[in-house]
């Protein structure tokens, strides 16, 4: 199975400074859902995974959040792809728990879910959180500049691991040239 684990805020959508609180905030990056399309019909399953400490912070509830995702997923659909599942830790930072990135939870819980390792899979985001998960279980980092990227590409713990595009339609457009993993 070809997997390819995306962040949602900053790499399929705009990011907002505190949070994407409701569907109308909720706006795809130009070039994105055309992308997913593409991940797609190449026969690849599509995770996001994400922090949404909004939740915790009382900025949204579960019932919101459930909406911002029908619309993501909507949308993808009506481009011609699909997101396979949406994983997301509701923890604010200072909580401490196990599933918000930079700790590997949520990612750890994908590669059980699906039956699957993943040492090797694309991790696709846009903030050294999600670069540092990424690392943590064996997987690919690669950074988008959408979002907060390009201020990522600045971080001094960046490491020359990670693979660095301008936006996902260009991640995409790497993952499945000819010669791509």
């Amino acid at each position: 199975m070809k997997l390819v684990i995306l962040e949602r805020d900053g790499v399929i959508n705009n990011d907002m400074d505190d949070a994407v609180t409701s569907p109308a905030e909720w706006q795809p990056i130009p070039g994105s859902l055309a992308a997913l399309a593409r991940l797609h019909r190449a026969g690849w399953r599509v995770v996001v995974a994400t922090n949404q400490s909004g939740i915790a912070r009382k900025r949204l509830d579960l019932d919101t959040l459930a909406l911002i995702h029908d619309k993501m997923h909507r949308a993808v659909a009506e481009a011609g792809g699909l997101i396979d599942a949406v994983f997301f830790c509701p923890h604010a930072a200072d909580e401490d728990c196990e599933c918000r990135k930079p700790k590997p939870g949520l990612y750890l819980d994908i590669a059980h879910r699906l039956r699957i390792g993943l040492k090797g899979v694309p991790v696709i985001g846009h903030s050294l959180n999600d670069l540092q998960a990424a690392r943590a279980v064996g997987a690919l980092p690669i950074l988008v500049k959408t979002g907060k990227g390009s201020e990522t590409l600045a971080h001094p713990d960046l490491g020359s691991d990670v693979s660095v595009f301008r936006d996902l339609t260009s991640a995409v457009d790497a993952l499945l040239a000819p010669n791509a993993g």
